[in-house]
């Protein structure tokens, strides 16, 4: 009786995620495998491995692979300096500041660069009368560096966020134990504290990837469609009736994320689950 009870507790996620998961996924699968017709084909897939759709894949995974790596190690940072500070406030301000930075994105964020890094943003302008000119190497915040720029701006508090309960569950007896064996920080570093994080700060690594691969609206605002990252290719496909099967390959471009989104998620709750060994 009690397994049943617990069993219909989970009822309502249950129903939840297969009508907001389950059901739109069966869909994008069915869709993808299908042309304009309705008439089974693989033809879908064989065009988004090329051209323009197998572009958006690599510029969205090298966008995705360069924030989550800058994040991750300058999350880590943060999150270290904060784990180790004797001021409990700063940390409560930081991790309650990172909370809301991890969350902020879509269009607001978009616009507030536009109007801070854009051609005539306000700091743009303050630093042109001071005679510094960014725009004039030819680097623009509407380019891959610029849109970059703009997901650290998320990515970074999420990883402070997510790497705070990861450091404080490092125990101070690990560090003395190492000391007292004559071993130095950079030794403690190196074979002890590294070696134990290792699995925790991959898993880490893969969501932030998922979170920058799966990320529309900030790059959709931005940039207008300039760079062509997957989750605007999907968008301009479903909105076009110039392509010939469009929403079918749009699908088959939403299977590919589904794909390399699931993996990602999949490995961080491997490695999850294998690093909550030394934290029991």
């Amino acid at each position: 009786m009690i397994k049943r009870a617990e069993y219909l507790g989970l009822a309502p996620l249950l129903i939840y995620m297969a009508i907001f998961l389950g059901w739109p996924l069966i869909a994008v699968m069915r869709f993808s495998f299908q042309n304009s017709a309705g008439d089974f084909t693989l033809e879908n897939f064989s065009t988004i491995a090329q051209g323009i759709y197998r572009s958006a894949f690599i510029l969205s995974f090298q966008l995705s692979i360069a924030s989550a790596l800058i994040s991750l190690i300058a999350g880590f940072i943060f999150a270290y300096a904060l784990v180790t500070s004797r001021y409990r406030t700063v940390k409560k301000f930081v991790a309650t500041a990172s909370g809301v930075l991890a969350n902020t994105g879509g269009v607001p964020l978009a616009f507030m660069f536009i109007a801070v890094l854009g051609t005539y943003g306000t700091l743009t302008t303050w630093l042109k009368g001071i005679g510094i000119e960014i725009y004039g190497g030819g680097w623009t915040i509407y380019s891959f560096s610029g849109l970059l720029i703009v997901y650290l701006y998320f990515q970074i508090p999420l990883m402070v966020l997510i790497a705070l309960p990861v450091l404080e569950n490092v125990r101070k007896e690990w560090s003395e134990a190492a000391q007292s064996l004559g071993a130095s920080s950079w030794t403690y570093w190196r074979k002890v504290l590294i070696p134990i994080l290792f699995p925790q700060m991959l898993g880490l690594f893969l969501l932030l990837f998922a979170n920058s691969f799966a990320a529309y609206a900030t790059a959709a605002a931005l940039t207008s469609g300039s760079l062509a990252l997957v989750p605007v290719q999907i968008a301009s496909l479903i909105g076009s009736n110039v392509q010939v099967d469009g929403a079918n390959i749009a699908m088959a471009l939403g299977l590919g994320m589904v794909l390399l989104i699931g993996v990602s998620t999949v490995g961080y709750a491997a490695l999850e689950r294998r690093s909550s060994r030394w934290r029991r």
